[in-house]
Parts: structure tokens; sequence; C-alpha cells
């Protein structure tokens, strides 16, 4: 561990610490661990999945003939299951996100930038104690990209806005995607918004204790793909939310992973039309043994800023 990190990480744990420090580097204090630990009879090694690379090769390298698994299965699974505790934490985020979501309603107007949107956003946050961790808003094309980098792009009349917030308090993480239109919504935003709507809802009916992630993933695709536009969807339906924004469990396509009481993730399919707009509505929902709680207070309705 990081000299620097030892005493706040003290406060949470007795397990033994070999510290280092910037000058020295890990090296000499990993291998007075290996040294202390008999390394020659570790079999197996659990790595965090986003561990620097450079200190995962100092590991696998010290010991060859070392099974290496992934924290996902150990640690990971604990995490994946909030307490009561954490569920009160990612709540009150939700709400405070939902807050965020409606003091950037009541500032839109057309000709402000993207980045004036996330500005209210962020202030809003800040005053409230949180931290911002990201902001979407993809105004008109922009929308359809599902992770544009806002910019200085002008919000116009007949613009669909994608707005993607979140932010962290408490040591954990907010996430909520809603829908914002600049004047009257055409029919064919309608008509998408209502698809996505109901790729939404499959999605939440799908998601029970028991089931895999990739039947929730395939319940949300295949209302898109039965509209007609399948293609147009390509990312997966959703992902876990905790101390991190996106963590396990994963819901997409290929996820065996058997969804379980009181796990918290992300339902948020959408539909991205090139050069058009987009549509992502995003719920984070608390798995209970009758089907997924939403954390957020927010209805999924278009606002539409006049």
């Amino acid at each position: 561990i990081p000299e620097l990190e030892s005493e706040s990480a003290r406060r949470q744990t007795d397990i033994p610490f070999y510290e280092w420090t910037d000058n020295d580097g890990p090296d000499h204090a990993f291998k007075r661990l290996l040294d202390e630990v008999n390394a020659n009879s570790v079999s197996s090694i659990a790595l965090d999945e986003t561990m620097r690379v450079d200190h995962a090769a100092l590991i696998t390298e010290n010991l060859p003939n070392a099974k290496v698994i992934f924290s996902q299965t150990t640690i990971g699974a604990l995490r994946m299951r909030k307490t009561a505790d954490e569920y009160s934490i990612l709540k009150q985020n939700a709400v405070l996100a939902d807050d965020a979501m409606k003091a950037a309603w009541s500032n839109m107007k057309v000709g402000m930038k993207e980045s004036e949107v996330v500005d209210v956003v962020r202030e809003h946050f800040k005053s409230n104690g949180a931290t911002p961790l990201f902001g979407i808003i993809g105004a008109g094309a922009n929308g359809a990209m599902p992770h544009h980098h806002t910019g200085e792009t002008i919000l116009q009349e007949g613009d669909a806005v994608v707005m993607d917030i979140g932010a962290g308090a408490n040591g954990y993480s907010s996430d909520i995607t809603r829908m914002a239109y600049m004047g009257e919504p055409s029919g064919k935003f309608l008509k998408i918004h209502g698809i996505v709507e109901s790729a939404v809802e499959a999605a939440m009916e799908a998601a029970r204790p028991g089931v895999k992630a990739c039947e929730v993933d395939a319940a949300a695709r295949s209302v898109i793909d039965n509209e007609g536009y399948g293609e147009f969807f390509f990312h997966r339906t959703g992902h876990g939310l905790g101390s991190e924004v996106h963590e396990p469990p994963y819901i997409n396509g290929s996820s065996e992973e058997i969804l379980d009481e009181n796990m918290v993730f992300s339902i948020e399919p959408g539909i991205y039309l090139p050069g058009e707009f987009g549509i992502r509505l995003e719920e984070i929902v608390i798995l209970r043994s009758d089907g997924p709680e939403i954390l957020s207070d927010l209805p999924r309705d278009i606002q539409i800023i006049s």
C-alpha cells in the first residue's frame, strides 16, 4: 500500500500493511511480503480488474506458478450485494441527482451551450456537498453518440437533448439519464422515446433474483429489435453501481452472472440515430425479492423546454 494512503486505510482494517513511497516504488515492499508469506506455496492470487498493469506484472512475474483470478469473484461478489446502510446512501444520492437534473431543466433555454447546462448541474451537486463525476449533455446529433463529450454546441429549437449526470457523496455514486426536448417534440422522437421506454419496462420485468444478467439485456434488446432499431442499440443494458460508477454486475449479452437480492445496477437501453438524435433512459435499481426498486423519484417523461 502507498504510504500516503496507509493512515486512512488503517481506520478500516487491521490486516498487515507493506508500505512503499513514491521514491522507493513498490518492489521492495512486495518482495518483503513474498518472503513473509512463503510465496512458493501460493497456488492462486486474485487481482483487482482495474489494477495498474505495472503492478499486476510485478505480481505475476514473482508468482509465475500461481493461478490468476480476479477480485470480481472474491471481494467483487460481496460488493455487488448492498447493505441497508449502502442502500440508504445510494437512495440519498439518487434523489440529489434528481434535483440536479431539475435544476438544469429550470435553467435550460434555446441559445445555451451544452457546457453551460453541465455547469448548472455541477454547481448544484457542489452546493449540496457532492463531487460531480460526469455530465453528458448531448444536443441534437450529438446525442447519437452515447458518450458524447459535452462541448460548446448551442441548444437549438427542435433539439432532443440526452442528459446523463452523476456525482459522488459519502463514498458512493449516482447516475441518471433523462431526455429533454427544446420545443415541441417531433412524431419520430415521440415514437422512439416510446420504444426505449418499453425496453426499460421489459428489462424491469425480467430482472428478478435467480435470473441471468444476459436475460435482462435480452429483454430490453428484443423490444428494440422487434421495432427495427436493433442496430442502433449498441451498448450494454446496464452496469453495477456503488463506490464506483461502473462495477459488477454488468447487464450485457454475454454475462452469466446470476442476479441476487440487494444487487444495485442500471437499466439504460437506448437508440442512437446518426446525424439525428439519440435517446437513452436510465434508472438505477436495487433488486428486491419481487423485482427492482427504482432509486430515482424522477419520472422518465420527456422534459419539454419551451
